[in-house]
């Protein structure tokens, strides 16, 4: 068998249920996406400064940061369907309101529906892995998994290049607000697909709340997350405010961003796609270690264009550098949360990804408020991004040191293959097997 029929073979495994939570999510993600490409533009037209646009991506930032970890201990061993409902219906109108409160002037309300947005968002963002390591079988783990992941590349290609194609045709009407209101509007479609989920859910066992220090791993939970916390915090001081690096330093317009960024995400998204079998051929230290170290290298050589912005060719080198940066760390993605997901065990999947969202999500406010103020204090881009540099460093040799944990942990697990046994110590000392994730974890909800 070729590795392309590998590739879609594997594919073929993810059951119907779970395609449809995933496009249910592709119409959240691109609310998401739009918000990630065109928001900082559309503020700044309206009169923002680079430290309030870091302001106000705070503050959903913030709700995350707040909400994530409760939320995440609300869901155990709970019907999950509702949050996809919250999330669907939800963000879509707050993002008109915060859309329509930029126009307005409203900065309370801005602010406001700035966390409420992060709010409704997050009821997607962190039930969608949880449900998927239930309810799929564990060989359709892997390519789910990406699937989930390729939703965020998927909406950027098609966003992006919409936007750029409708900026040609009438440039004054298709602004970045009408756009943004119309991925809005098209993203109530998502409820629909909620609704086609009509399967049995299963669902975890209840944790009570007295119960919350004892009945999970936290020692093996807080090792796991560490190297996402350092690269979140790395991250925040870039991601979220890259557009604005090639807006001021290089001075791209947001239709010709919009063209990069869709370019870059297809490729993110064919990379991706992918990856589950260069995770089976290669293992974790290749789909790892090996391609988010040749995405720093990519991050530094497009900080360090502002060095000699008024070149000719520093624009050149700086898209080249984003277009192979972006796929190299996105493409690590899945297999990071996959792994983190296995080296924590069934038990403690459902806190993981609340606590990997609220993670993101409260370093990115940190990050945002201190970008703005490092901004305030007219430090040039690449000063911060060398930040964002250095830390992903430490976080991708953390990484490592997990892979070399998981795979001694997986050989010595009487020979059961991974994510069969997890050898976390519970209360006295005792060790516990736990069944394989989606076979057999939790009761079955009608």
């Amino acid at each position: 068998m070729s590795p392309l029929q590998s590739v879609f073979n594997g594919y073929k495994k993810v059951p119907a249920h779970i395609l449809n939570l995933i496009l249910a999510q592709f119409f959240v993600q691109g609310i998401n996406t739009a918000f990630f490409l065109l928001l900082n533009y559309y503020m700044a037209s309206e009169g923002f400064a680079d430290y309030e646009v870091a302001e106000v991506l705070s503050y959903r930032f913030l709700a995350v940061f707040c909400l994530a970890f409760p939320i995440g201990l609300f869901i155990k061993g709970r019907r999950l369907k509702p949050f996809f409902y919250a999330a669907t219906i939800a963000t879509p109108v707050m993002s008109h309101v915060l859309l329509y409160a930029i126009g307005a002037g409203w900065e309370q309300v801005v602010n406001a529906s700035a966390m409420l947005w992060g709010l409704a968002y997050t009821c997607m963002q962190i039930t969608v892995l949880p449900f998927i390591l239930l309810n799929a079988r564990k060989e359709a783990h892997s390519e789910a998994i990406s699937l989930s992941f390729l939703s965020f590349s998927g909406t950027i290609c098609l966003i992006g290049l919409g936007n750029f194609l409708l900026t040609q045709i009438d440039p004054a009407f298709f602004t970045e607000r009408r756009v943004l209101q119309g991925v809005s509007t098209l993203g109530l479609a998502g409820a629909y697909f909620v609704a086609r989920i009509r399967v049995p859910e299963r669902v975890s066992e209840k944790v009570p709340f007295r119960q919350v220090l004892h009945d999970y791993d936290w020692g093996t939970i807080f090792k796991a997350l560490t190297p996402t916390l350092i690269i979140a915090i790395g991250a925040g001081f870039t991601i979220p405010v890259i557009n604005l690096f090639f807006l001021n330093v290089h001075g791209m317009t947001s239709s010709q961003f919009s063209l990069v960024g869709s370019l870059t995400f297809l490729l993110v998204a064919l990379i991706v796609a992918i990856m589950p079998y260069i995770r089976r051929s290669f293992g974790y230290k290749v789909a790892i270690t090996l391609f988010q170290s040749a995405s720093i290298f990519m991050l530094f050589a497009l900080a360090t264009t502002e060095y000699y912005a008024n070149l000719p060719f520093a624009l050149g080198i700086a898209i080249g550098a984003y277009v192979l940066r972006q796929p190299l760390m996105s493409a690590a993605a899945p297999m990071t949360s996959e792994l983190t997901m296995y080296y924590v065990g069934p038990r403690n999947q459902e806190i993981m990804s609340a606590l990997n969202a609220s993670v993101w999500s409260g370093s990115w406010f940190i990050s945002m408020k201190l970008f703005g103020w490092l901004r305030q204090m007219e430090f040039r881009y690449v000063s911060i991004f060398l930040i964002t540099v250095a830390m992903y460093i430490v976080g991708v040799a953390w990484y490592a040191y997990l892979i070399k944990q998981y795979e001694r942990s997986s050989e010595n697990a009487e020979g059961n293959p991974p994510g069969q046994v997890s050898a976390t110590p519970r209360k006295g000392g005792r060790r516990e097997s736990v069944p394989a994730q989606g076979a057999g974890i939790g009761r079955g909800k009608p």
